[in-house]
């Protein structure tokens, strides 16, 4: 059983089982209640199956790219379980999700999936299908840039007449992708992204400085 969180965008969270099965799932796209609804949709989707927080396997956490204050909710939240249940976390970058969802459904050829990164900036990953392991093969980021360059960079990329890529806004992460990819990853013996939180912006916090001296 595989236990699958991301709060990169909207709240999901699934239970996979070894099959690949989506046993439980559920989803709210709304951003600023993560805190509120992550430990009850854990508990629902184990209640709903039955399944006893011991017969999980490893839990999957989508690593952005997302906000700070949303993103480290979703990531606490499994490394808190991965602790208590003594099982490990695989984090797995959020796009990689998204990406094997819209393969998985029939899309083919490129696919450019972006995140909102506000202040006119995108964040975003290239893909270019599944490999033999059904995981998709990310060919360029996840990397931040303004969208007049990313444009400019995909117009001359493409110079040569290649189909543009199809483009996906990860307006929500589907938590039951996520568990399938960490089966396969797992499976396949691959290894997992690396364990940082890909934030859209550093948070805008500075360290305190040493105390002014009053004369």
């Amino acid at each position: 059983m595989f236990l699958a969180i991301d709060t990169s965008t909207g709240t999901g969270v699934a239970l996979v089982d070894g099959t690949g099965k989506i046993r439980a799932s559920r989803v709210l796209e709304d951003t600023r209640r993560h805190v509120e609804v992550v430990g009850t949709f854990i508990q629902e989707v184990l209640s709903e199956t039955g399944t006893a927080p011991a017969q999980v396997t490893a839990v999957a956490a989508g690593m952005g790219p997302g906000p700070f204050t949303g993103l480290r909710i979703g990531i606490a939240a499994a490394r808190a379980f991965g602790q208590g249940a003594h099982i490990p976390v695989i984090p797995l970058v959020s796009h990689d999700a998204l990406a094997l969802e819209w393969y998985e459904n029939g899309g083919t050829g490129e696919l450019l999936v972006t995140t909102d990164a506000r202040r006119r900036e995108l964040y975003w990953s290239r893909y270019t299908g599944l490999d033999t392991d059904g995981i998709p093969v990310r060919v360029a980021g996840p990397s931040l840039d303004r969208p007049d360059d990313l444009d400019a960079a995909e117009t001359a990329r493409l110079a040569d007449g290649t189909a543009a890529p199809h483009r996906v806004d990860a307006v929500g992460i589907p938590a039951g992708a996520l568990g399938i990819l960490a089966l396969r990853v797992q499976t396949s013996g691959r290894e997992h992204a690396a364990d940082e939180a890909l934030y859209l912006r550093p948070p805008d916090i500075a360290a305190q400085g040493p105390r002014k001296r009053v004369s």
